[in-house]
């Protein structure tokens, strides 16, 4: 028999039990809620471009809204190259027709044309013509731009006074790639030095690159000196007088987010005369690579099957299954089998399993189980846990 203060210590000891546990669970809530912050950033406005005009009569805006309707092909296709198909070439000079609407912009100095297209009529144009579309889910680049001036180096930062940074966010917007520059303060300087960024080491760049949640880091060196070849220094140096031209050089570095150990991509060597020209040359490149894991091929229709493991109720099935549908890389969803809490899908996927995987990537509602002691993905079904709170 139980006496009163025996039962009244049960008591006290279950509910100091009862704190801790939702003191537990509340910390563990805050440190998921920290950890699933995701690198992917939704860009607006795809469907949306401005263009400088000079007046607004007819033929200025007819002109103006060919351009602009240039400018989102080339934003929602990621490519440039989007323009000399022949289907899209078709299309262009029927530009009224995707044109939703437009209106006039001025600001301080010059007069600017917006206009806004159709997202059905632009997306059914892309697959008519057999082409890649680049989602609105893109990845988050994190860009270390290193400026060199003789013999004094510069990280350009967002704070920065740099004409490059116009550049940078003016190609950021025409093509609809999130791209970030370091805030350069006291954080970033304590885990990065500039001679770390100019030597493009790895393992300081991808740490310092952690805290701006980026999907992709790149370093872009540009210089008039260290980046040119002996012959060009020489040349710069033999009594050039003030109306010739400092050679410039450019080269840049990809490192994905995912793996401190990897191998960087680089790039050759850029050469030129003016350090925004090269700087956006470097960039719509760095984009087309970017561009070529994550676009959606819209010809190609492949039957993929995965498995999610931890589908404990109906709610959680819904979530599961309206999330597969929503995604721009699946046509359709079929559950096929259902054991205890896996469920097992086959979707008919827009693209290669390539960009399926990769726009989970992105997403990280869906993470990939992966055996700790067997890290070779062996499954003929690949397993996923669901992660979405």
């Amino acid at each position: 028999m139980l006496s009163c203060d025996n039962i009244l210590f049960m008591k006290n000891l279950s509910l100091k039990k009862m704190i801790r546990y939702w003191f537990v669970f509340t910390t563990v809530f805050i440190s998921l809620s920290i950890c699933i912050s995701t690198n992917a950033v939704e860009v607006k406005d795809l469907y949306v471009a401005k263009v400088a005009v000079k007046s607004q009569g007819k033929n200025e805006r007819n002109r103006a809204l060919k351009q602009t309707l240039r400018a989102v092909l080339i934003k929602v296709g990621g490519h440039q190259s989007v323009l000399n198909h022949q289907a899209i070439k078709a299309q262009l000079n029927r530009y009224n027709s995707f044109v939703t609407h437009y209106r006039y912009e001025r600001d301080e100095k010059q007069q600017f044309l917006q206009a806004s297209f159709d997202e059905a009529k632009i997306n059914q144009l892309f697959v008519d013509a057999n082409l890649p579309i680049w989602g609105s889910l893109r990845p988050q680049v994190v860009l270390w731009l290193v400026d060199e001036n003789g013999l004094l180096r510069n990280v350009i930062s967002e704070s920065h006074s740099s004409p490059l940074i116009e550049t940078v966010n003016n190609f950021s917007s025409l093509r609809g790639l999130p791209i970030a520059l370091p805030l350069w303060d006291l954080a970033d300087t304590n885990n990065i030095s500039t001679s770390d960024v100019w030597g493009r080491f790895s393992q300081p760049i991808f740490h310092a690159s952690k805290r701006y949640q980026a999907e992709a880091i790149i370093v872009v060196r540009i210089s008039d000196n260290s980046l040119l070849s002996d012959e060009q220094l020489g040349s710069n140096a033999d009594g050039c007088e003030l109306l010739c031209q400092t050679p410039i050089g450019l080269d840049w570095s990809y490192l994905s987010a995912d793996d401190v150990d990897q191998t960087p991509q680089f790039s050759q060597r850029y050469q030129g005369f003016d350090r925004s020209e090269l700087l956006s040359q470097a960039l719509s490149d760095i984009t087309d690579n970017i561009y070529q894991r994550y676009a959606l091929t819209t010809g190609e229709n492949n039957q993929y099957e995965i498995e999610v493991a931890n589908i404990d109720s109906l709610a959680r099935f819904v979530q599961v299954s309206q999330f597969l549908q929503e995604l721009s890389s699946v046509q359709a969803v079929r559950l096929t089998q259902a054991n205890g809490e896996v469920r097992r899908f086959s979707l008919t996927l827009i693209g290669s399993e390539h960009t399926f995987l990769a726009s989970l990537k992105l997403h990280k509602a869906l993470k990939q189980h992966i055996d700790i002691l067997n890290p070779v993905i062996d499954e003929k079904v690949p397993v996923f846990y669901w992660e979405r709170m």
